[in-house]
């Protein structure tokens, strides 16, 4: 397939296909045309891209899900892990949603005399001082 008909068909655009390929997440064929040829498992690749993003991989994370034939290769831990970072995502999201609505249907004169809000701007001020210190601490092995 030349690198329209892939486009067409996957409704990925042509510059991110060629994106994707020199990134190393696809490959196209050799072939002595002007058109770039790509194998129809090229849609299968690009469906696996596709849910990666959508799981929240980064594209360098997605390219080691790929032999460098192009067969999936998926790491079960790699799995595992983005799984869990996403539920820690949940509970914060869930426990903001919470304290929003709180925010809405609280009878307080002010947010900051509500203890209920007083409670969720600290433990909001909390998490991010926390994750900025992760963010600034020195890494091992670097």
């Amino acid at each position: 397939m030349d690198i329209s008909e892939v486009a067409k068909k996957s409704g990925v655009a042509a510059s991110a296909l060629r994106y994707y390929e020199s990134k190393g997440l696809i490959h196209s064929l050799d072939s002595a045309g002007v058109r770039r040829q790509f194998s129809p498992a090229v849609l299968d690749q690009l469906a696996l891209i596709a849910l990666g993003q959508a799981a929240g991989f980064s594209l360098d994370e997605i390219r080691v899900m790929f032999t460098p034939g192009g067969e999936p290769n998926i790491d079960r831990a790699m799995l595992a892990a983005k799984a869990d970072e996403l539920e820690r995502m949940v509970k914060r999201l869930k426990a903001m949603i919470e304290g929003l609505r709180h925010a809405v249907a609280c009878r307080a004169p002010s947010h900051a005399a509500c203890p209920s809000f007083q409670r969720l701007l600290k433990a909001a001020a909390s998490g991010a001082l926390a994750s900025r210190q992760r963010q600034l601490a020195p890494r091992k092995g670097k």
